[in-house]
């Protein structure tokens, strides 16, 4: 995406910025997005122009000539609670907020109903009030933000799931951890302790994350011949992993480990096995997920798979910055998951 510029008496413009550095045009607005495809001599040469020219980029001139609004839309499919509550959206904001400082282009938030957004939201989306989007926390039932990448540049967190529950179209950017991987190590770290009865509270069925995080707690204990018949499904909430704590208990009282897909549902069955009188990691070891501030306010630090979430949200800020600058970055960008050991396994 260049930058457009309207003429005023004394106001120099992006093309002189271009001919005293000795660059082209698109080289000026990839330094001046902060664009990483820029060698230092050049985006030194450029700056320097900028400098000299006392040049400042014009946005309403951009949206004016380029067509551009210079902001982008955060989507989260989720409602307030869930999105103000829960520790993994504020470090993956922060990131994304991080990366666009270094650009012109603003950040505005749109909440979303998780299976059909409103016709307000769609108006906006489709309506060229943003020149892009980042949606967080896709589910398989959002069939509106699976297709908005038709209409302008989407970068998803997460890997995005179809209608039918399937990976996206080749075509969509996402970023990502290997959640399979990650669940792999937690299930595994376990085995390697001794636990043989062990459960898992998995995410909300209808997210890339949770089935594969499922996925993997049973790889572990499939490899290890154990059963994968302990498990209960939570909603990414405290209470639903105190919910689901309880069922697992119910129906599997022989359980002596538990990995949950995340801190914030690990809280919540921490609360329950205590009701029950079950002294982790004693009588139950569990493993957590993400490893957020979930991990380490409650009396039992967890052992938890940390994923680098604020990281994610720099490289899904980076890499719409990239599509909007007209470059080609990479369709998939996987961030490694990493155990953290404490004192709840």
């Amino acid at each position: 995406m260049t930058h457009g510029t309207v003429a005023a008496p004394g106001r120099p413009t992006l093309e002189e910025v271009a001919r005293l550095a000795g660059v082209s045009r698109a080289t000026v607005s990839r330094v001046i997005n902060a664009s990483p495809r820029v060698s230092p001599e050049v985006q030194a040469a450029v700056e320097a122009a900028i400098a000299e020219l006392n040049y400042v980029p014009n946005r309403a001139a951009r949206s004016l000539v380029a067509r551009a609004t210079m902001s982008i839309a955060l989507v989260v499919p989720e409602d307030a609670h869930r999105f103000f509550g829960d520790p993994y959206f504020a470090d993956i904001v922060q990131g994304i907020s991080d990366r666009l400082d270094a650009s012109e282009y603003v950040l505005n938030l749109q909440l979303a109903h998780h299976s059909s957004p409103s016709d307000k939201t769609r108006r906006y989306l489709l309506g060229g009030n943003v020149d892009g989007a980042l949606v967080v926390s896709h589910h398989s039932g959002d069939h509106f933000l699976a297709s908005i990448g038709q209409a302008l540049p989407v970068v998803f967190g997460g890997r995005p799931m179809d209608e039918e529950g399937t990976a996206g179209r080749p075509t969509d950017y996402y970023v990502d951890v290997d959640n399979r991987h990650g669940a792999l190590q937690g299930t595994r770290y376990l085995i390697e302790s001794g636990r043989r009865a062990i459960g898992t509270i998995t995410g909300p069925r209808d997210m890339p994350a949770a089935l594969d995080r499922e996925t993997g707690w049973r790889d572990a204990l499939r490899e290890a011949g154990l059963s994968d018949e302990r498990i209960a499904h939570g909603d990414f909430t405290a209470d639903g992993g105190a919910r689901a704590a309880g069922e697992l208990l119910d129906r599997h009282p022989d359980l002596d480990a538990i990995f949950i897909a995340s801190d914030l549902m690990a809280s919540g069955a921490l609360v329950t096995l205590a009701e029950r009188g079950r002294v982790v990691p004693r009588d139950v070891a569990v493993v957590g997920y993400d490893d957020s501030l979930y991990a380490t306010r409650g009396p039992i630090p967890l052992t938890t798979v940390a994923q680098p979430t604020k990281q994610m949200g720099i490289v899904m800020a980076d890499t719409l910055l990239r599509l909007l600058a007209g470059e080609q970055p990479d369709r998939v960008s996987l961030l490694p998951t990493e155990l953290i050991r404490r004192e709840s396994a």
